[in-house]
């Protein structure tokens, strides 16, 4: 079992920035992929970002590249998340996932992660 928190949430100014941590336990996050997902009132969870097990390969939805970064630590058991230049519609609450077995062209897909945590509001007015 992985047991999995983030936090970093909060209310930001369009245009700020904010960071985001998914905190892991229980398991390392080494053999997992790791993927941030969002989910906007009334809307689906989408896809944000997703990252492998050994940090070497990004993806990104496209309405976030160039302004989400995500990364990993894996010493630290953490995953984090950039997001600059924030944009009132990237307002949602942000989960992260870990999938335990996953291949190149699945990373954006909700079904193929394991554990998910509880998600953290990110709010960004305008």
């Amino acid at each position: 079992q992985v047991q999995l928190v983030e936090s970093g949430g909060g209310l930001v100014q369009a245009g700020g920035s904010l960071r985001l941590s998914c905190a892991a336990s229980g398991r390392t996050i080494s053999t997992y992929a790791m993927g941030w997902f969002r989910q906007a009132p009334g809307k689906e969870r989408d896809f944000v970002a997703a990252i492998t097990r050994s940090g070497s390969t990004t993806y990104y939805a496209d309405s976030v590249k160039g302004r989400f970064t995500i990364s990993r630590d894996n010493a630290k058991n953490t995953v984090y998340l950039q997001m600059n230049s924030l944009k009132p519609e990237d307002t949602a609450v942000y989960y992260c996932g870990a999938a335990a077995a996953i291949y190149s062209g699945s990373y954006s897909m909700g079904n193929r992660y394991n554990y998910w945590g509880q998600g953290t509001q990110v709010t960004v007015s305008s």
